[in-house]
């Protein structure tokens, strides 16, 4: 299926871009989530007469993106789980419980953006993790895991 991208997905294309992905693709992700339209004459005249419109928003978005990766730079999540003797967590921290710190921290911060490199933290100590809230703005956090006191 043909549709026109209206906002710079990564791996994919940028804003404007008419580009041929899978149909489920489409009509499960793209559409629903307002990131493309078909690309029919009558969606790229449309695209054409709002691009500057849509390219103002997806600046105003970028900026705010890179203020909140400045902001969490070099920052320190400390979380709490029960951990056994060795160490070892009983479960693990997920990038949720990330994302639930940061924003208990005042940065508003969803599950998606964090990215956990090697999996879920499954042991107690220090570990680093990137926070992506923009595909072009990409932050390094440090996630300080501890053991609970009973």
């Amino acid at each position: 299926m043909q549709v026109i991208l209206l906002d710079k997905i990564g791996k994919l294309g940028n804003l404007g871009d008419v580009v041929k992905v899978k149909d489920g693709f489409a009509r499960n992700y793209l559409i629903p989530s307002k990131l493309a339209r078909r690309a029919t004459e009558a969606a790229i005249k449309e695209f054409e007469t709002r691009r500057a419109e849509l390219e103002r928003a997806a600046a105003a978005k970028l900026e705010a993106a890179k203020s909140l990766g400045e902001q969490l730079q070099g920052k320190v999540v400390r979380i709490t789980q029960k951990a056994g003797v060795d160490g070892r967590l009983f479960g693990s921290v997920t990038n949720l419980d990330i994302a639930e710190g940061l924003t208990k921290m005042g940065h508003e911060v969803h599950k998606s953006q964090v990215r956990l490199p090697s999996g879920p933290i499954k042991t107690v100590g220090e570990h680093q993790v990137t926070v992506s809230p923009h595909g072009d703005v990409v932050a390094e956090v440090t996630v300080q895991v501890v053991a609970q006191v009973d």
